[in-house]
C-alpha cells in the first residue's frame, strides 16, 4: 500500500473526512497514479529506442502542457523514432461542466452537468509492420451533485496487429485475464466480450484488431480495490507490450509490408474518428485538440 493509499485509509478510520475531503483525497491519488504510470511508459519506450539499432541519437518524449478553458488540462507527451514511428502518453485531469446536448449521456451528469475526470491514455504505431499498434486507457470520472454524484473507472486495453499473430494475441490476453481473475472472475469474460463489440468497424464489418479488454461505469463499492484494479491493468498493459516489442522488434519486413501496415491504419482512422468514445468526449468537453487526436498515426494509406 502507498503512503497516500495509508494516509487515507488512516483518515477514514479516524473519521477525520467528511465525504467531500475523502472524494478530493481520491482524486488526488488517482490522478497520481495516472502521472507515475506515464512516467514508467515513457521511460521503458525510450530505453527500447536507445537500446536499439547501436542509436547514438538522442530520441526521447516531448512533452507539452495544456490547458482547458473551462478547468483542468494535461500534458501531451510523443516520442517519434527508429521503433516508434509514432508513441502518445498523455494524462489529463479537467472539471466543469458538460454541454447540455451531451450529459444526458454521461451517469449522474443529467441535472447540471459537472464533472470531474482524470486519466491516462497510451496510443503506439510502430516503425516495423510486425510490432502491432497498441492502446491503453484508464480514468476516473466524478459526475453529479450531493447524493446524485457518481464516481467511477473506466478503461481498458487492445492490441492491433497488422498480420495474423496468433502469439502475441494469445500473450495479451492470457496477461489480462490474470490480472482481472485477481478481482472478480466475471471481469474477463464481461469485459472481453465488451472490447470486441466495442472496437468494431460496422461500416467495414470487420474489428479494428484482436481485442483485449474495455470497461466502463467500473464501481464496486469498493474503492480502493477498484484502484488497484485499475493500476494491475496499466502495469499489465506494460509488461505485455514490453515482451511483444522485443520479441519482434528485429523481424525483416518488405515494402509490400509497409504498405499493408498503412492500409490497415486507415481502418484504425476511422474508427478513432467515427466511433471512439474517447475522442467524442475529449472534442464535448473542450479538451485540447492536439491531445485529443494523438491516437492518429504519422503516415496512413486508403486504396
Amino acid at each position: 500500500m502507498t503512503i497516500k493509499m495509508e494516509m487515507l485509509e488512516n483518515l477514514k478510520q479516524q473519521k477525520c473526512l467528511d465525504d467531500e475531503q475523502l472524494l478530493d483525497n481520491k482524486k488526488m491519488i488517482a490522478s497520481s497514479w495516472f502521472t507515475d504510470l506515464r512516467d514508467e511508459i515513457c521511460a521503458s519506450f525510450e530505453k527500447i529506442e536507445k537500446n536499439q539499432f547501436n542509436n547514438k541519437q538522442n530520441i526521447n518524449f516531448h512533452k507539452k502542457k495544456w490547458e482547458r478553458n473551462g478547468g483542468g488540462g494535461g500534458v501531451i507527451s510523443v516520442m517519434k523514432g527508429k521503433v516508434f514511428e509514432k508513441v502518445g502518453v498523455n494524462i489529463s485531469t479537467v472539471h466543469g461542466e458538460f454541454s447540455k446536448e451531451f450529459r444526458s449521456q454521461i451517469p449522474g451528469a443529467e441535472d447540471n452537468g459537472k464533472f470531474w475526470a482524470s486519466g491516462i491514455s497510451v496510443v503506439s504505431h510502430m516503425c516495423n509492420p510486425y510490432v502491432p499498434a497498441a492502446h491503453m486507457n484508464t480514468r476516473l470520472l466524478v459526475t453529479g451533485e450531493g447524493d446524485k454524484k457518481k464516481i467511477w473507472f473506466g478503461g481498458g486495453g487492445d492490441l492491433t496487429p497488422i498480420f495474423e499473430d496468433e502469439k502475441a494475441s494469445s500473450l495479451f490476453h492470457k496477461n489480462f485475464k490474470l490480472s482481472c481473475e485477481k478481482y472478480n472472475t466475471d471481469y474477463y469474460p464481461r469485459f472481453k466480450h465488451w472490447c470486441d463489440e466495442y472496437f468494431y468497424l460496422p461500416h467495414r464489418k470487420e474489428t479494428r484488431g484482436i481485442g483485449g479488454i474495455f470497461f466502463d461505469y467500473l464501481n464496486s463499492n469498493n474503492w480502493e480495490n477498484d484502484l488497484s484494479f485499475v493500476k494491475d491493468i496499466g502495469k499489465t498493459f506494460l509488461s505485455s507490450y514490453l515482451e511483444i516489442i522485443n520479441s519482434r522488434i528485429n523481424y525483416k519486413f518488405t515494402k509490400n509490408d509497409r504498405k499493408e501496415q498503412l492500409i490497415r491504419r486507415g481502418r484504425y482512422v476511422e474508427f478513432n474518428l467515427l466511433y471512439d468514445r474517447g475522442t467524442i468526449f475529449g472534442l464535448k468537453t473542450g479538451g485540447n485538440t492536439e491531445a485529443v487526436l494523438m491516437s492518429l498515426p504519422p503516415k496512413v494509406s486508403w486504396i
